[in-house]
């Protein structure tokens, strides 16, 4: 059985993740589409493993592509087979800042909160 992937929404209305994406389609289609064909593998759960995910902590995960920036994508997983993408990053350096684990935890929670209460 494949995953759902979801983008996390604001309460505002806004999808960080798919705007961060967006700009990444602009600014460097290579690795978007890089991004994109691991979102695809994230559906099948074989691919839930280094190097292409990994695990960072309370629950929260991380897709990773390496390249001249390092991008991820910060996801947790929820009931029916469900992904649900936090937060997107676009660094040099292969360590996540507590600031960008902190984000992708309080969206956790905020999604959490209004779906599941």
């Amino acid at each position: 059985m494949e995953f759902t992937i979801e983008f996390y929404e604001t309460s505002a209305g806004r999808f960080p993740v798919h705007e961060f994406l967006d700009e990444l389609k602009k600014s460097n289609p290579y690795d978007f589409a890089a991004v994109l064909a691991g979102l695809a593998k994230l559906r099948n759960r074989e691919y839930h493993k280094p190097p292409l995910s990994k695990a960072i902590g309370d629950d929260l995960f991380e897709l990773r592509h390496v390249g001249k920036l390092n991008t991820r994508v910060l996801y947790f997983f929820t009931k029916g087979q469900r992904i649900i993408l936090v937060r997107g990053i676009r660094k040099k350096t292969r360590v996540l800042l507590a600031q960008d684990r902190q984000v992708a935890l309080e969206r956790k929670s905020d999604w959490l909160t209004r779906n599941l209460t």
